[in-house]
């Protein structure tokens, strides 16, 4: 049928089928991540029955990555990768190249070519950095020192993935070229494209750093405050896949690079975790077509034709890739479970194993029977990771129990791993919403500065709890001043006499209102989600009626803020025109 090819034909069998096999997974105690490959290769082309269109499958997966990495972005910042760059770029450098080795080594015993072994290898080196996090996660180890380090780990390999996609077609035309001058003039072209393609990841992160802070949070600034919920969700969307297709159209990049880089750009803007709420749903959706893709790519045949080859690819991807990162990480002086953790983070294949292995069947260098092998590899390696990651506690209390592995690697490397998170504590501290408690802020209010303790809390019983949403209008000028504000978190935009004044934690306004009688003279918006307390006109006058001793500070900050107007008024006579 025709109109089976279609996207909503697609949309709908992922989802369903997904649903019906996730939950069966989960209740048999089985990672609803195995039910969504499942259902990909249960509506694959290579499986009887009804087949979605696996092209469509692979572009909506490309979205879910696209938003899982800006997500990613947004809850990791430059201070947290330059802190962890110590091991995370030397790590993973040398784990690609042991990989690497690994895999060439193994298809030379197969009888393929150097450069279709290279490819193998360099494709099982790289892990998946959609499952990483999705692992890390559900585990509430992101915001630890040892997840840190395996997701920048990850990114280093992202980076070194784009360097080796460029690259790729030069090598392929000196390995099929000749010697002599063409051979040559090929070395000259690999130098030429080597130094043409740093160019331009140097310019993209000059751009990210540069404009990217200025230009991002302002976009997402400006749909917050139309107070559209509609607006601000299509921003998210527009700077997300916006940044991560110009990322790739003009500087060469990935898309999930180009779209993890706007995460990271944005986490610093008080937007940031307004923007991880809102695009958390369509991440979740998308993640799961991401997953359906890569199980309809699957030929199961090639389990029966080369149950050698995909034994010896799984062997590769759970087996030597784990130990070269434990490895690794224990010889850079990190503890057993921080090696434990990169290892089994490490223990799985995805999507730019695909990519670069497509690229490498279009340059006729890659056997297509090469394709169904890493697949293979990739599909039973995202199955098996859940339960990789579930014996990394056994495996850390199995070490620990034998003294003489303990004595060899060495308990002093905690103090490292300590070290390093107090960095990230510090960094996750200098970027965390400022709140300020309500006993706190009734002392912000001059009117109530020299209270005792017990007026004070007598004051606090008054004070009324109030959130806001971003865009959300506060005060509007002109309405009647019946309460005066305190913000405890977020920020607020005053717009007073052409000027737009901001305001953030432990400021107040509205007070002058409240004092003087008089309506509104400003506009006053929320710009961040905000936590605010209130307090209004009448439980001011009972306040003030109960404490007489107020009312000579009250009329005197009255009389100080009408002179105040009237000069401002004179001024402006003075300085208009006759």
């Amino acid at each position: 049928m025709e109109h089976q090819a279609t996207l909503l034909f697609t949309l709908a069998t992922a989802f369903v089928t997904a649903f019906a096999l996730g939950y069966i997974a989960s209740r048999l105690h089985i990672p609803p991540l195995v039910g969504y490959l499942l259902a990909g290769i249960a509506i694959g082309p290579f499986t009887p029955g009804f087949h979605a269109d696996s092209q469509i499958a692979g572009q909506l997966a490309e979205i879910g990555v696209i938003l899982l990495m800006f997500g990613v972005g947004l809850h990791f910042s430059t201070a947290d990768l330059m802190a962890v760059k110590n091991i995370a770029v030397p790590g993973s450098i040398v784990q690609i190249v042991v990989a690497t080795v690994i895999g060439a080594v193994t298809a030379r015993a197969w009888g393929w070519p150097l450069p279709a072994g290279l490819v193998l290898g360099f494709a099982l080196s790289i892990a998946s950095t959609v499952v990483i996090l999705r692992a890390l996660d559900e585990r509430s180890a992101l915001e630890t020192a040892n997840g840190r380090i395996a997701v920048a780990w990850t990114v280093v390999e992202d980076l070194a993935t784009v360097l080796t996609l460029v690259l790729l077609p030069a090598l392929a035309s000196m390995a099929s070229g000749g010697a002599g001058t063409g051979e040559a003039a090929a070395r000259g072209s690999l130098a030429l494209l080597v130094a043409i393609t740093l160019i331009k990841i140097a310019l993209f992160f000059v751009v990210v750093k540069v404009a990217g802070p200025r230009v991002v949070p302002w976009i997402l600034q400006q749909a917050a405050r139309t107070g559209s919920h509609e607006l601000f969700t299509l921003s998210v969307l527009a700077v997300s896949l916006g940044i991560a297709y110009g990322s790739a159209t003009l500087f060469g990049v990935s898309f999930a690079l180009g779209a993890f880089c706007s995460g990271v750009v944005l986490s610093n803007s008080e937007l940031s975790h307004r923007a991880a709420e809102e695009s958390l749903p369509l991440q979740h959706a998308f993640a799961v077509i991401f997953f359906v893709s890569v199980g309809m790519l699957f030929d199961p045949s090639i389990l029966i034709h080369r149950p050698f080859a995909v034994l010896a690819v799984l062997a590769i991807i759970l087996i030597g890739k784990s130990v070269a990162s434990f490895a690794i990480v224990q010889i850079m002086g990190y503890p057993i479970m921080t090696a434990l953790t990169v290892s089994a983070s490490l223990a799985q294949i995805g999507e730019f194993s695909f990519i670069l292995t497509g690229l490498g069947i279009s340059l006729g260098i890659f056997p297509t029977e090469g394709r169904d092998l890493i697949l293979a590899g990739a599909l039973l390696s995202l199955a098996v990771n859940p339960l990789v990651f579930a014996a990394v506690k056994p495996a850390h209390a199995w070490i620990s129990g034998r003294h003489w592995l303990v004595s060899r690697f060495g308990s002093a490397q905690d103090l490292k791993l300590a070290r390093l998170q107090v960095v990230l504590d510090a960094n996750r501290k200098a970027g965390a919403k400022v709140v300020v408690q309500a006993d706190a802020l009734v002392g912000r209010w001059s009117v109530f500065a020299d209270l005792d303790l017990a007026r004070r809390g007598e004051l606090l019983t008054l004070f009324k709890p109030r959130s806001a949403v971003p865009g959300e209008r506060l005060i509007r000028k002109g309405d009647a001043a019946n309460e005066v504000f305190f913000i405890s978190s977020g920020a607020v935009e005053v717009a007073i006499g052409g000027r737009k004044i901001k305001l953030g934690a432990g400021d107040l306004f509205g007070e002058m209102g409240l004092l003087s009688d008089a309506p509104r003279n400003a506009d006053v918006t929320a710009i961040d989600y905000c936590q605010l307390f209130t307090l209004d006109r009448k439980d001011f006058a009972l306040f003030v009626g109960n404490h007489p001793e107020l009312r000579a500070k009250i009329d005197l900050i009255a009389a100080e803020r009408e002179a105040m107007n009237q000069q401002q008024a004179r001024t402006t006579t003075s300085a208009t025109p006759t």
